[in-house]
């Protein structure tokens, strides 16, 4: 250890006292949550919530996984890291570009500093679209650790500093679509706590369960019963343990169970003419079997036709389901994004919808007779925030004066609660 403190995005960090682990719940509805309290389902949630200190804390906008996960490692805003979704269009090229490079991450992570300072470090996420931008500037050479439970049958100590990882963590690689791949990480988790000791672990679920399961839905139940077991064996292993999400969820479907959504291009595609916007779904990744690419928030792109984002705002905010359209200025001011990665016009949906670009676009034949849970808009940015150990006072007091960020989450888990050797 050379310094006594880390410091990222402007927040010194101490030496951890004894291991901080920070677990990502993919999907993490604070409803899930208050269900499994009231059937009695989450023991070990209800001892941290008894015992440490527990809150409902703002989540980025847009409310998805690439950009919560982000502002957890990095304890900022998306306008400090860059990084507002899962894709964005690039004017220079007029392409979608994926938003999960390395290369797209402005500055450093708190994981990674504290690799440099000489901490050990684990990371390790469900889905491997994140793992690179999870572990940036990670030394693996020197036993920290990143990789995912979808390739954890393809370890290698040169690009993961772990191998044999499903032998060591005594699990089946788990499939993408079921509730093991975020089991598995948890598993993972407690085994490398058990034989490395690191100093920081961080945790990133998948949230295949939430999108297909209401709280209380026996699978549902399942799956909780099963983290909190998780969650207690990590913290009996002496970790501090700190519960967040990435973003909430909530249903966006009609009485009849049919997709709510509204397909805003093709509606820009009608007013304006064919090319003269372009509609992007930052919700959109390679597994849209659980929402379609159906999320609520999307951003439009003027093309130099008679389109503005004026006229765009005037056309659709009154629309139903719609619950703010806002220019570029507005929206990164209120939702601290970054400008240059952001379209013309944000548009936001009400709880109850979900917002597409043209319908051609979106296959939902996947969705079954699923009801589409889906997430993105302000309504699914409140998440649960929950550490293992008390708070000291003057964290409990911060949290108490002003809204609590999850991005937080590390400075409480480290800097802020009361543990002793």
């Amino acid at each position: 250890m050379n310094s006594p403190f880390v410091t990222v995005s402007g927040v010194a960090y101490r030496w951890p006292i004894r291991p901080v682990v920070v677990v990502c719940i993919d999907g993490g509805d604070p409803a899930y949550i208050e269900r499994g309290l009231r059937d009695g389902i989450i023991p070990n949630i209800a001892r941290f919530m008894r015992e440490g200190f527990s809150a409902i804390a703002e989540g980025v906008v847009p409310s998805f996984t690439c950009p919560n996960n982000i502002s957890l490692i990095t304890g900022a805003p998306p306008s400090v890291h860059g990084i507002s979704g899962n894709y964005y269009l690039d004017i220079a090229t007029g392409e979608a570009v994926v938003m999960t490079g390395p290369e797209l991450l402005r500055g450093r992570t708190i994981l990674a500093e504290f690799a440099a300072a000489g901490a050990k470090v684990v990371s390790i996420t469900a889905k491997d679209k994140l793992r690179q931008q999870l572990g940036k500037d990670l030394d693996l050479t020197r036993g920290n650790i990143s990789f995912s439970s979808e390739k954890a049958d393809r370890c290698t100590l040169r690009e993961n500093g772990i191998e044999n990882v499903l032998e060591r963590v005594g699990m089946p690689l788990p499939d993408m679509y079921s509730m093991e791949l975020s089991l598995f990480v948890l598993e993972a988790g407690i085994r490398l706590l058990e034989s490395d000791r690191p100093d920081l672990m961080f945790l990133s679920l998948t949230d295949y369960i939430q999108h297909k399961h209401v709280p209380g839905d026996p699978v549902a139940d399942d799956f909780y019963r099963r983290i909190d077991e998780k969650f207690g064996r990590l913290a009996g292993l002496g970790a501090v343990v700190a519960l967040t999400a990435d973003h909430g969820m909530n249903d966006k479907s009609t009485p009849d169970g049919k997709p709510n959504v509204i397909y805003l291009q093709d509606i820009l595609d009608r007013e304006f003419g064919a090319g003269d916007t372009r509609v992007i779904c930052p919700i959109t990744d390679a597994f849209v079997k659980h929402h379609g690419a159906l999320g609520g928030f999307v951003r439009v792109w003027c093309l130099g036709g008679k389109a503005t984002p004026a006229a765009i705002i005037d056309r659709i905010a009154h629309l139903p389901g719609i619950a703010a359209a806002l220019d570029r200025e507005t929206v990164c001011q209120l939702y601290d994004l970054p400008a240059d990665r952001e379209g013309d016009v944000a548009v936001i949906g009400e709880t109850d919808a979900g917002i597409g670009a043209a319908a051609a676009e979106h296959d939902l034949s996947s969705l079954g007779d699923a009801r589409l849970r889906s997430h993105g808009g302000a309504a699914e940015a409140r998440v649960p925030f929950i550490l293992s150990h008390p708070l000291r006072e003057e964290y409990r007091q911060r949290a108490a004066d002003a809204p609590l960020k999850s991005y937080r989450i590390f400075d409480y888990a480290i800097n802020g609660v009361e543990v002793g050797p």
